[in-house]
């Protein structure tokens, strides 16, 4: 006798069918039944891409190359556990990301020399990302203020060879008094609901899931997007991301920040190099928002992303 299929909460369902479109709608919840190919970055800091494709290729491994970033690759899900157990990721010469968290530090586009934070790093794909495009030169700062997390993040940074970092174990939401106006560039990607993770093969991927999750984790976002604001120097570029639909969680949060600073802070626009996205939302269950939160973007799920939404912040004035 087959058990039955689980089913999503349905409060998260009627939020999908309130933001989506049909065809939108129906694209998000088949991706939550499909096993998607495992994505992956060539750490830069410890080989080129060429020696380490080179090397999986005559491994027999199905390498497709993502066209928007050269050191991304995908191979079928079935070769994951075979990758895990190559030379190049016990020393540290690839990582496992999923592939939307990869858009993060490619949008936010850190340069060598530069001062950057990254405020809720754990567990540090993103942070060696960065590491990786800074080439190892500037100040790298990666705050995360659960210590089982935080140590799960230094140990992956040392693996990858990212020396430039400094690890803090602290709460995001004290960062912006304590270092204010510091930072050329910073990313947040937020704690969150991780709405963007459920899957129908894992049940336990929703099990914490409750619309009152949701407004706790905003009231926490709204207050770290504050601190990374303020740690942001005059000029300087942030993004905001998460792996939640909601807009209690987005759209919601970044407004509370326009309201706030008002001309301090702008919204950019955004160019993705690919299509699976839609834009921000100006309204949501009798609530306006700025007209700017439209250059905001969703990453919707496809065949290989997961969803996502992320925001590109500028402070234009001291506050």
């Amino acid at each position: 006798m087959h058990s039955p299929t689980p089913e999503l909460p349905r409060a998260f369902l009627d939020k999908l069918s309130l933001l989506l479109d049909e065809v939108q709608l129906e694209q998000v919840l088949n991706s939550f039944s499909r096993e998607k190919p495992t994505t992956f970055r060539i750490n830069t800091l410890k080989g080129s891409i060429q020696d380490t494709t080179a090397e999986l290729c005559a491994a027999q491994f199905n390498l497709t190359p993502v066209p928007w970033l050269p050191s991304a690759f995908h191979i079928p899900p079935e070769q994951r556990r075979a990758l895990t157990e190559t030379d190049a990721f016990y020393q540290g010469r690839i990582y496992i990301q999923n592939l939307s968290s990869m858009v993060a530090p490619f949008l936010l586009a850190p340069q060598p020399g530069e001062t950057v934070l990254d405020l809720a790093a754990a567990p540090g794909g993103k942070t060696l990302q960065i590491a990786a495009m800074m080439e190892n030169q500037g100040r790298l700062s990666a705050v995360e203020a659960v210590k089982n997390r935080f140590f799960k993040l230094k140990a992956n940074l040392d693996q990858q060879g990212a020396t430039m970092v400094k690890t803090y174990l602290t709460d995001g939401r004290s960062v912006g008094n304590k270092c204010p106006e510091m930072f050329d560039r910073v990313l947040l990607d937020a704690p969150c609901s991780s709405e963007a993770r459920f899957s129908l093969l894992d049940p336990s991927s929703w099990e914490h899931w409750s619309t009152r999750k949701v407004s706790e984790v905003a009231r926490k976002q709204k207050r770290l997007l504050q601190s990374a604001f303020t740690s942001l120097k005059v000029g300087g570029v942030m993004i905001y991301c998460t792996c939640s639909f909601s807009p209690e969680e987005n759209e919601h949060v970044v407004n509370h920040l326009l309201k706030k600073y008002g001309s301090c802070v702008s919204i950019e626009s955004i160019d993705l190099p690919f299509s699976n996205t839609m834009a921000g939302i100006t309204h949501w269950q009798k609530k306006t928002y700025d007209d700017a939160l439209t250059q905001c973007r969703r990453i919707l799920p496809n065949e290989i992303m997961d969803g996502f939404f992320i925001c590109k912040l500028r402070k234009q004035a001291a506050c």
